[in-house]
């Protein structure tokens, strides 16, 4: 890419050995977020076997934006360069509008050389009213904490907070896991009931090598067995519940209602004050889950460039194209479900 004149941010892509400048230019910017890091790069090529493309915007020297994507090409779903797959949001940020201008004109232009059926941007606020949108598809839940506990668990519905109880009176313990050996069986179980393909091992162990103590895993207990559990990130000030699930016993013992409120107050005792309940789409059964919580809304802006492609693409299990999948998937053994769902789900973006 040219530099069109000397104050004109030079793009480029990162390079090797480059993640700490990167990660300190994140660091520094309020707006960046997790899912901004560069060790995602890592997980995307290591952890999916998927290619991915970190833009750099520079000026004398010094990072002045950012903006991470990554290409999933898929026979099922098509092909697509997006900021950032399997990320709640990870859009452009700069110093400057002429700069973040400058990374996204660079974005569209690599999608055009790539010949992808479209770029996808996914961010907080919308950029381009005259790109395609998916409307207010996916909305995502963020709430400050209170230093207070039980302020944090009277903040939460009455329906809610008795769920909440229930566990509590059931003798539910958390418990910090070392590694994935009790999540991953049931993350892959539940996420299989739900109808959707479950992410490889390896995927879930690359987040924990690349981000370290920014992702924890924490397990629920009922008498010592492990009845439900979940993979957090850490940034800044936030927890953010990312993935999670539990076993047949969950339900009865209330132990995904009593994970979420042990993580959050966890969080609180090690002065963390946001809880990023993370991305749900709309009227699903995730979104009311949250909304039972007393989590608001907030819209999502994802916005389109579309090159090959003639259209939005919609790879929701609400579209008829894909119900059957998820209605069959539901009711596969789970051993199976295990053994090909990671092929699927690597390319859902």
């Amino acid at each position: 890419m040219t530099v069109t004149g000397v104050t004109d941010p030079v793009i480029r892509e990162m390079g090797g050995g480059e993640e700490a400048r990167w990660d300190a230019f994140v660091d520094a910017a309020p707006e960046a977020t997790f899912f901004h890091r560069a060790g995602w790069r890592r997980v995307l090529e290591e952890g999916l076997g998927h290619r991915a493309h970190f833009l750099f915007a520079e000026r004398d020297g010094e990072v002045d934006g950012i903006l991470p994507l990554g290409r999933i090409r898929s026979r099922l779903f098509g092909d697509a360069l997006i900021s950032l797959p399997f990320c709640v949001r990870a859009g452009v940020v700069g110093r400057s509008e002429e700069t973040r201008a400058a990374l996204e004109r660079a974005a569209c232009d690599l999608a055009d050389r790539l010949g992808v059926d479209h770029l996808e941007l996914r961010q907080e606020a919308p950029r381009h009213p005259d790109w395609p949108t998916q409307g207010e598809r996916y909305v995502h839940f963020r709430r400050a904490l209170d230093p207070d506990p039980e302020a944090n668990l009277k903040a939460i519905p009455r329906k809610q907070r008795a769920m909440i109880r229930k566990g509590m009176e059931a003798g539910l313990e958390g418990v910090v896991d070392d590694d994935l050996e009790r999540f991953y069986p049931l993350y892959a179980e539940s996420v299989r009931n739900l109808g959707t393909p479950v992410f490889p091992k390896r995927y879930m162990r690359t987040l924990r090598e690349v981000f370290g103590d920014a992702c924890e895993v924490l397990t629920i207990e009922h008498r010592g067995r492990a009845v439900s559990s979940v993979l957090s990130f850490y940034f800044r000030d936030e927890v953010l519940p990312y993935y999670g699930g539990g076993g047949p016993a969950a339900r009865d013992l209330k132990a995904n209602d009593f994970m979420y409120w042990d993580l959050l107050r966890r969080a609180v005792e090690r002065g963390y004050t946001v809880f990023d309940y993370g991305r749900s789409k709309r009227d699903t059964g995730s979104y009311r889950f949250k909304k039972h919580w007393g989590f608001e809304p907030e819209p999502l802006y994802y916005e389109y460039h579309l090159v090959r492609g003639r259209e939005v693409p919609d790879v929701s299990p609400s579209n008829p194209r894909y119900r059957m999948f998820v209605e069959a998937w539901k009711r596969l053994p789970l051993p199976m479900a295990r053994l090909i769902g990671p092929l699927i789900a690597r390319n859902l973006g």
